[in-house]
């Protein structure tokens, strides 16, 4: 069996590369789509059993204190690691008046 010249293992590589990206797109959409989907179901679900939620502080700060306790899974807190941290500069509902969130 002949081995493939550089140029044709540079053609096989390319081929494998876009691959992967086409399934890492995927995978990011699907990962967003979920997202979505968690979040839409914490306002569904909210305005179904509770009309009288204020949203002090921020639509942040709001669901970083709801969606730990709406989110049953692992694997969906996993998605919003990045929106369930709080921020340095942002209130947060046990600050809010204090003084604090400037």
């Amino acid at each position: 069996m002949a081995r493939k010249t550089i140029g044709e293992r540079l053609v096989q590589l390319e081929a494998q590369r876009k691959t992967l990206q086409i399934r890492l797109s995927k995978q990011e959409r699907a990962i967003d789509t979920r997202r979505k989907v968690l979040i839409g179901a914490l306002v569904l679900h909210r305005l179904e059993h509770d009309r009288e939620v204020h949203i002090g502080g921020g639509l942040a700060a709001w669901l970083r204190s709801e969606l730990p306790k709406f989110l049953t899974r692992d694997g969906d807190r996993d998605l919003f690691d990045d929106l369930l941290k709080p921020q340095a500069n942002e209130p947060t509902i046990g600050n809010i008046g204090s003084g604090s969130a400037v």
